[in-house]
């Protein structure tokens, strides 16, 4: 009996020490490395905020205690460092991995990128290989500190999400496991229901989950996190699969107003900065651009075929007077009203400050 309490004993001391490791290396991957300021460096509370459910079911202050030793182990080992010594809140940052030091890692990572390469970079798909880079590729090649992706268009605040329905929704989709939500609608009211997870997008600053709703027999549906009020995972529920769904084709179909749309052959002329990026990044393959005759207002005539959707109007009036569209004759009608629109509200506003 002994014995066996004794294996028992070491057992579980093996296991508590696993865990130490692997929140200790959890703990020194979220510590940036090269920062600009020491406001960058997470202080104590940010990263108990984000690691609390790996010190297990302890109160607060014991979680605090926990999470200071760690630091101060990772400190002795100098893996990290504070930024800040003697400030009250301390912050960390972890020391810089030289790949050089150890060649064999960064000839596989330097390889792993090749690769990544040659898949993308012919097919014009830099976003998808940027975002491979930085998710796939082993070792800290190029990471957040000299990478940085910003968009070219203005981007809305992110919407507030409620934490605990956001990791309920991917522990059901990750799972396979049905979702229990209470969902408030456009019209204000809360209703519960039992979800079926098929897949999550993240459109503009709002994330959707497609998901099939009860046991209805019913299409896929949209939803917005933003609008569940509380989610969890159903555990003993499987999430009925959606015959024949398809994430890419729900895409192009338009259900996240981002579809394909019917293909134009779109004629425009543009000007000013518009001609540098199009004659470098083209709407699409193919495309096909000569110069303006001498004297024309615009620099480049550009002919593309590409979908005629809410993207592509959004894009041709948030260019202004730097582009006019030629044809196709419809496109060309609903671009003039929609600027008429706009010079008419500037008019009228113009006219009663005048009047004042």
């Amino acid at each position: 009996m002994g014995m066996r309490h004794t294996l028992s004993y070491t057992r579980g001391m093996s296991a508590i020490h696993t865990t130490r490791i692997a929140r200790l290396k959890r703990l020194e991957q979220l510590l940036p490395r090269d920062v600009s300021s020491v406001e960058a460096c997470p202080d104590g509370a940010r990263l108990l905020t984000i690691l609390g459910d790996a010190f297990g079911a302890q109160n607060d202050k014991a979680r605090r205690r926990a999470l200071q030793r760690d630091l101060d182990e990772l400190v002795k080992e100098g893996r990290i460092e504070a930024v800040n010594p003697g400030g009250k809140p301390l912050r960390y940052r972890r020391l810089t991995d030289d790949l050089n030091d150890d060649p064999p890692v960064l000839h596989y990572a330097l390889g792993q990128i090749r690769d990544l390469i040659a898949e993308y970079v012919p097919m014009r798909q830099l976003d998808r290989f940027w975002q491979r880079v930085l998710t796939e590729v082993e070792g800290p090649v190029l990471d957040r500190t000299r990478l940085r992706i910003v968009p070219d268009t203005l981007r809305l605040q992110p919407v507030e999400l409620h934490p605990k329905v956001l990791s309920a929704v991917i522990e059901a989709l990750a799972q396979g496991h049905a979702l229990d939500v209470t969902y408030r609608n456009a019209e204000d009211l809360c209703a519960p229901a039992r979800i079926h997870p098929q897949a999550l997008l993240q459109r503009g600053p709002i994330p959707y989950l497609f998901a099939l709703k009860n046991d209805e027999d019913a299409p896929v549906r949209l939803y917005a996190l933003h609008r569940m009020v509380r989610a969890e995972a159903a555990s003993d529920t499987p999430a009925r699969a959606a015959a024949g769904f398809d994430l890419d084709q729900a895409i192009a179909r338009g259900q996240a107003d981002f579809g394909q749309g019917e293909l134009i052959d779109l004629e425009l002329r543009v000007r000013g900065y518009l001609a540098t990026v199009l004659a470098a990044c083209p709407l699409a393959p193919g495309q096909w651009f000569e110069d303006e005759p001498e004297g024309s207002a615009f620099d480049l005539r550009v002919s593309a075929r590409v979908p005629s959707t809410g993207q592509l109007l959004r894009w041709l009036l948030g260019a202004g007077d730097n582009l006019e569209v030629v044809s196709p004759p419809d496109l060309r009608h609903v671009v003039a009203v929609q600027a008429g629109k706009m010079a008419a509200i500037y008019g009228e506003r113009s006219g009663a400050d005048d009047a004042v």
